[in-house]
């Protein structure tokens, strides 16, 4: 694509969650159309969405409808199948590239990716049997953390390991689903922080303050901007991400999670080729949110400015905190974003919401 898509064009969004939902959202305020392929009918994205294409994401016929419906087609989630992508991008833009999801979805091919591109990542090892996790957790000194290679999310397919016997890997790579894995070195980390950032289909380049991020039981539990790193190790996260972008030759919007260590230097713990959980504050603090920033980007329009106007604290509502609405609503400075998900249950992201404050 080298022209912009003009007004009332098509997108495509495969992945009808709430990462769709906002999507289409911020599409419809630049006037384009969308429709989003997912098997879940009424599902969050499709509530906003012009249309749906019930079906697979790897269903050939609906994968072919998209494209023939779509201008550009885009992804809410990295575990979109690699072959779907490609098939797609023989019938129409695909943007971020299929390269993206083949790198994303492979934990050890991602570290891979990353150490060639000249950033930091923790220590890893690929692991394919008790035996070579016993000699890979030896080498890490009985510490590490076991991931599965693929389709792992907010804490899943994970065990840890501290000071570990060799007695203690019995049987755990067939409990890890006798699966690919990989194990990584723990790292001494800070803090955690993530950079939202994107390229244009002009190769321009944008990125948003970093955020420092809490989890609980493996899930984003709130995003805090400013960061409380220097503004040198701020730089160098930026710096991260437009490396990665380039090397994928990226179009949209991507994740980079970061480790911050007490040295103020950077440690790479994931990619995530979509907008990210760790960017909904830019709904709130910023006048382009990152959702606006990816559909320009895919639309061929010039990226926005990333700059905010405010300090914030985004934090996630998962299962039934969601019964807090009425008190957060109440409050002033807060923007409230539910997603349309009607089923409340623990550990489902139901919605988010933003404090702001004075810079």
């Amino acid at each position: 694509m080298t022209q912009p898509l003009p007004a009332g064009a098509t997108i495509g969004i495969i992945g009808g969650g709430q990462l769709g939902r906002m999507l289409a959202m911020a599409a419809a305020r630049l006037s384009f159309r969308t429709v989003i392929l997912e098997p879940q009918a009424d599902c969050p994205a499709a509530q906003l969405a012009n249309g749906q294409i019930v079906a697979a994401y790897d269903d050939p016929a609906a994968l072919d409808a998209l494209a023939a419906a779509a201008a550009v087609v885009t992804y809410e989630f990295e575990n979109v199948p690699v072959a779907a992508a490609e098939r797609l991008a023989g019938k129409v833009a695909v943007y971020p590239p299929p390269r993206a999801l083949e790198v994303s979805q492979d934990r050890l091919a991602e570290k891979r990716f990353i150490r060639e591109a000249g950033i930091s990542t923790a220590e890893f090892h690929p692991v394919d049997s008790d035996a070579t996790l016993a000699a890979a957790l030896a080498g890490f000194g009985g510490t590490g953390v076991l991931k599965t290679r693929r389709l792992g999310y907010d804490g899943k397919g994970q065990h840890v390991f501290r000071n570990a016997a060799a007695s203690e890997t019995a049987g755990v790579f067939a409990a890890m689903g006798g699966v690919p894995l990989i194990l990584e070195s723990l790292v001494p980390f800070e803090r955690e922080v993530s950079v939202i950032a994107a390229r244009g289909q002009d190769g321009s380049l944008a990125a948003y303050d970093p955020a420092e991020n809490v989890h609980r039981d493996g899930i984003l539990h709130s995003s805090t901007v400013p960061a409380s790193v220097p503004p040198a190790t701020a730089a160098r996260a930026r710096d991260a991400a437009f490396a990665l972008l380039a090397s994928l030759d990226y179009v949209g919007v991507i994740g980079v999670e970061f480790f911050a260590l007490a040295d103020g230097s950077l440690v790479v713990n994931e990619i995530a080729p979509r907008v990210h959980n760790s960017g909904h504050w830019t709904e709130a603090a910023c006048l382009v949110s990152q959702f606006e920033q990816h559909v320009r980007a895919i639309a061929g329009l010039p990226l926005g400015a990333t700059t905010r106007h405010s300090d914030c604290v985004m934090e996630n509502l998962i299962g039934d905190e969601v019964l807090r609405v009425p008190q957060l609503l109440a409050e002033p400075d807060l923007l409230l974003h539910l997603y349309g998900k009607t089923e409340v249950r623990p550990g489902r992201k139901l919605g988010h919401f933003t404090r702001l404050s004075e810079r």
